[in-house]
């Protein structure tokens, strides 16, 4: 089977090689194409949504197994219990702020995406299907980002 996807817009940003520290907090913009604007409508009374990209700057071998975060003293875990960009389908996931909408272009916080990257979605953040309460992660979570979410349960190690 073969999949297509075509892209609706493009992000720009300063993040030329690669995505820097304090992503987090950082602006982009959301570009649409066209014929997408009319589909804008009502969006902007939501605070955040969800940007679905294709990680095309991505290279490199995939590995089944890895750190999370290249980092040696977590445990090396399936690809799939992680962030990794290096997927099977490099299709990147990221909630974002909705910071404002100006004819084609938002302008959003928190995207961990290179500029020129495609954009493939844009949802709605909505809290019912969304928000998974007592959710759980591993422990070395917490270890990678230095403190409980405070989102759910953080399993231990046997």
């Amino acid at each position: 089977m073969t999949i297509q996807f075509t892209p609706i817009g493009v992000i720009e940003n300063e993040f030329v090689e690669c995505v820097p520290e304090g992503w987090e907090t950082a602006l982009s913009r959301v570009v649409l194409a066209g014929p997408w604007v009319p589909a804008l409508e009502g969006l902007e009374a939501f605070s955040h949504l969800w940007v679905l990209y294709h990680l095309h700057g991505i290279q490199g071998e995939i590995e089944l197994h890895v750190h999370p975060e290249s980092r040696e003293d977590l445990p090396a875990v399936g690809l799939f219990a992680t962030r990794t960009p290096r997927r099977p389908n490099p299709i990147g996931l990221a909630p974002v702020e909705l910071v404002s909408i100006q004819g084609s272009v938002l302008t959003v916080r928190g995207l961990d995406a290179l500029n020129g990257t495609p954009v493939l979605d844009l949802k709605p953040y909505l809290p019912r299907g969304d928000r998974i309460d007592g959710a759980r992660t591993p422990w070395w979570i917490q270890r990678l980002w230095g403190e409980q979410s405070g989102e759910g349960q953080t399993s231990r190690p046997e």
